[in-house]
């Protein structure tokens, strides 16, 4: 019987989800307990390669599912027709489980077998000095729902409709999982113990305007969001509410983007930015979203 499913998309990480695919490979249950179902949304480097040679190395089912590249919430959705397990973990193609993560869900469950169990991650900047496996309230995440550590019975998701395809940018359809799932009456517990590192190098120079275009994408979808979830929750979480959006309006007033960028004017390469350069870079972005926002609220 196959008790858990571990499920993750992944879009040109080739190297990246070698490491994972290794981690995910190697859990303390038994193999035939359970399997991994990865989508791959539509990638175009040698993640094909990748997944070839995981192959050779998987100890249980490996499930793969190619696909032309449509989003994340989409791809999920591929994952979960192909999920067998009695309970799905998600994680993302950045995330290395411990050998004892399946282990940690499936303990956690038992004791609440209809719950959400939201598993703790640390984040790292390099994969090759990884800390010891400490969680600390530093990396704690009050989300409800996380597709970077959480996992919940295949049943309860897919009776909720899994995830909704409109979410076709970047960020909030895992929130909107997570408030359709409270709104069910579906409790959460955390286990600590169920552990997995989160890759977040620092970003480089060359990623900057890629920062601020996946913030500006971020901004759409909250605002779908909230039209989805007129709640507090969804405001507080996206930023629309009178506070914040009367702050960011009057640094705009003040032309901070202006000066964020006079900043980092002239930064390139493919070095990593400095702690200044990344404060200024993730203001940059930070300006960029509740700008985007105010856009997308108008429409």
């Amino acid at each position: 019987m196959i008790r858990a499913t571990i499920q993750l998309c992944t879009y040109n990480r080739a190297r990246l989800l070698a490491r994972v695919l290794e981690a995910c490979f190697d859990q303390s249950v038994p193999g035939e307990s359970y399997e991994v179902v990865l989508v791959d949304d539509g990638s175009t480097d040698q993640t094909g390669n990748a997944i070839e040679e995981a192959r050779g190395r998987a100890t249980c089912s490996f499930v793969v599912v190619s696909q032309a590249n449509c989003g994340l919430a989409r791809a999920r959705n591929a994952g979960l027709v192909r999920c067998s397990g009695e309970r799905v973990i998600f994680i993302d193609d950045d995330v290395l489980p411990l050998p004892n993560f399946v282990a940690e869900h499936l303990r956690a469950a038992a004791r609440r077998p209809n719950a959400i169990v939201r598993g703790g991650a640390i984040e790292v900047r390099d994969l090759d000095d990884l800390p010891p496996p400490i969680w600390g309230i530093k990396n704690y995440s009050g989300n409800y729902f996380w597709t970077t550590n959480v996992s919940v019975p295949l049943a309860t998701i897919r009776a909720i409709g899994g995830f909704d395809e409109s979410f076709s940018e970047y960020g909030w359809e895992d929130i909107d999982v997570g408030l359709r799932l409270r709104a069910a009456g579906i409790p959460a517990v955390f286990a600590p113990r169920a552990l997995a590192y989160h890759f977040k190098p620092r970003p480089r120079a060359a990623a900057i305007e890629a920062m601020v275009a996946q913030a500006r994408a971020q901004a759409r979808t909250a605002v779908r969001l909230v039209r989805r979830h007129p709640h507090w929750r969804a405001y507080l979480a996206t930023g629309i509410n009178p506070v914040q959006r009367g702050f960011h309006g009057a640094l705009r007033a003040l032309r901070l983007e202006n000066r964020l960028r006079g900043r980092l004017e002239g930064l390139t390469g493919d070095g990593e930015l400095s702690v200044a350069a990344l404060r200024s870079a993730r203001a940059l972005a930070n300006q960029a979203y509740f700008a985007e926002l105010e856009r997308a609220l108008r429409s």
